[in-house]
């Protein structure tokens, strides 16, 4: 196995990881890992590439969607049509040269290809391969189809999202399923990677879609098994704490209060004016003010909407009560938190000038990730990755790309 290329200081470096995905789930996995220093090799249809180039909105680029530039990040595109005899076989050798497989095909497509796990870990002992799919690989529904809206649906956070009286809905993007199972699978690499370390073993990283979903509901599993309870839809308000909820401000702006306890409640009170209505005063305890939760958050939208958001801001802060603004992305760009963060930053592309993408997070005192490059034009690495580590000449790379394979 050839030694993959070393970034910097990043703590995956000398980590090379194999990416058979489309869309989001796979390959943003495979992009947290990039974004840390692993060698992300993916592997695209000739001529089609990853759907995520056209999804979403265009670019000036001509093969790049702007999502695709934001999570294509650190890659090098390689096309290889995994479909043919030949392009399988290319397909396992580079398995032997890497350290971990990212995939997201409906369950038993690798198998058709004969790149499934039992194969390729015979292959390589030591590979640790990720697979993402809708359902899982086990379970009777595991060769279903699905994308991250059914996901949300199947998992639980559809029904519990919206108002009572409407349809559910999906919370902000129905492409949240599809991050959040792309983070777990990264989590469950790096413990892969850990024992791998260990033992010299690999071993499979199996997670579905909905299983991320399903991970997040709190409480919604207990309390459902020892109470039959069923959470219903309530809007903005939150279940388990009063006021904990949006409310409108005077400048047409909406304003998040969370009070998760009495002690919070009591300086939102103070704050309001009306420091009697906590402590031994009607609203003092929070089953009093679950028993009387619309008067409760209509107390509290009168008295923002009497007010700028600024200014409840200010009163809030210097009462101790935590609250932030509802942004949209014009005042994500304009906010001094973000700018000093760096969570916006501005990555150069030789093809459209430059582009702002979200910034890499966790945040590393030492080891810190990194964007250097936005997704790459289709099949931009593949001469040097078969050349470099199969030895593959050019004239074989001709004829395979005469015969449709690359």
């Amino acid at each position: 196995m050839t030694q993959p290329e070393q970034n910097d200081h990043r703590p995956l470096a000398g980590i090379r990881v194999l990416e058979l995905g489309t869309y989001i789930a796979g390959p943003f996995c495979a992009t947290v890992l990039a974004e840390f220093g692993a060698e992300v090799i993916k592997l695209e249809l000739p001529g089609i590439g990853d759907p995520c180039r056209r999804y979403g909105s265009a670019s000036p680029a001509p093969d790049a969607s702007f999502m695709f530039l934001s999570e294509g990040r650190n890659k090098k595109s390689v096309t290889l049509d995994l479909r043919t005899p030949e392009g399988a076989e290319l397909a396992k050798r580079l398995v032997a040269q890497v350290d971990v497989v990212v995939e997201n095909f409906q369950p038993g497509t690798m198998e058709r290809w004969g790149l499934g796990w039992e194969v390729l870990r015979a292959d390589n002992p030591r590979l640790v391969m990720a697979r993402i799919s809708a359902y899982g690989q086990t379970g009777p529904m595991s060769t279903q189809p699905g994308f991250g809206r059914i996901a949300i649906a199947f998992g639980g956070l559809g029904y519990i999202t919206g108002y009572p009286d409407r349809a559910p809905t999906s919370p902000g993007t129905a492409t949240l399923a599809d991050y959040m199972s792309g983070l777990f699978a990264a989590n469950g690499i790096l413990l892969a990677l850990r024992v791998r370390d260990q033992t010299g073993k690999g071993q499979c990283v199996d997670m579905a879609l909905y299983e991320a979903v399903f991970r997040i509901l709190d409480e919604t599993a207990p309390v459902y098994a020892a109470t039959g309870k069923i959470r219903e839809r309530s809007g903005p308000a939150s279940h388990n704490s009063v006021p904990h909820s949006n409310y409108p401000t005077a400048d047409g702006r909406w304003i998040s209060i969370a009070c998760t306890n009495d002690v919070i409640f009591s300086r939102l009170a103070a704050a309001t004016g009306h420091p009697e209505l906590a402590g031994d005063g009607k609203w003092g305890t929070y089953q009093q003010r679950r028993a009387d939760e619309d008067a409760v958050n209509a107390y509290v939208a009168d008295w923002t909407g009497s007010r700028r958001r600024e200014d409840i801001q200010e009163i809030c802060q210097r009462f101790e009560v935590p609250c932030g603004p509802i942004y949209s992305i014009a005042e994500i760009f304009e906010d001094e938190q973000y700018a000093a963060r760096g969570n916006l930053l501005r990555v150069a592309d030789e093809r459209i000038g430059s582009v702002v993408v979200p910034n890499t997070v966790p945040r590393l005192s030492d080891t810190p990730g990194g964007v250097d490059t936005l997704g790459p034009t289709l099949g931009q690495h593949t001469a040097e990755i078969l050349e470099n580590l199969l030895g593959i000449n050019p004239d074989e790379l001709a004829d395979l790309a005469a015969n449709r394979v690359i």
